[in-house]
């Protein structure tokens, strides 16, 4: 089982979402022998965004770049994503990286009926950090929201939330925010039947 870990946090380890991941991740390699893990930190490597200049000498080596990404994303069944919660959306990063796996003809087709997801049979789970607290769908959150219509554009119906808010409300706030969200952490098990 292959196992795709993104953070996108540019917080470095004061980053709620990256300790989330990494709890996640830890969590399936201890209940999943021989898991095989790839990291991808969007902050640290970042992807660039598209340019609109296809084909041009200068972005053959970003080319090679945006095959490898959407090889290594088609390649995992696990998909855990770090996705705190700026102005409202995820961070550049992150749309910069999801930009580079919505591929026409690759995870989604457009059919007479509609498009149509080629890239089922995924798990994804996103921990999700907010600043505040909103309402799920609720006015401002666009995060959450966002990443569930993509995953499901391309296919992918299991999709899990770990959400930690009210990160920024107050210190005591942060950690009722993060225990909460340690403990609503899905069992592997659950997700790798």
């Amino acid at each position: 089982m292959q196992l795709l870990h993104i953070d996108s946090s540019i917080q470095g380890e004061a980053s709620a979402s990256r300790k989330l991941t990494r709890e996640i991740v830890a969590r399936w390699r201890g209940a999943i022998p021989n898991l095989e893990v790839k990291y991808l930190d969007l902050a640290a490597e970042s992807v660039p965004h598209l340019t609109g200049r296809p084909g041009a000498s200068e972005d053959a080596p970003h080319e090679a770049h945006n095959a490898e990404l959407l090889r290594d994303f088609l390649a995992a069944d696990v998909i855990v994503i770090g996705a705190p919660m700026y102005n409202f959306t995820v961070p550049t990063q992150l749309k910069a990286w999801i930009d580079r796996i919505l591929v026409a003809g690759k995870t989604f087709r457009y059919t007479a009926s509609g498009p149509e997801g080629l890239a089922g049979g995924k798990r994804v789970i996103i921990a999700i950090s907010r600043g505040s607290i909103y309402p799920q769908d609720g006015a401002g959150e666009y995060a959450e929201t966002y990443l569930r219509y993509v995953f499901a554009f391309i296919g992918i119906t299991e999709v899990a939330f770990v959400r930690a808010e009210g990160l920024a409300i107050s210190p005591e706030s942060r950690q009722k925010g993060l225990n909460a969200a340690l403990a609503a952490i899905p069992a592997p098990e659950a997700l790798a039947a």
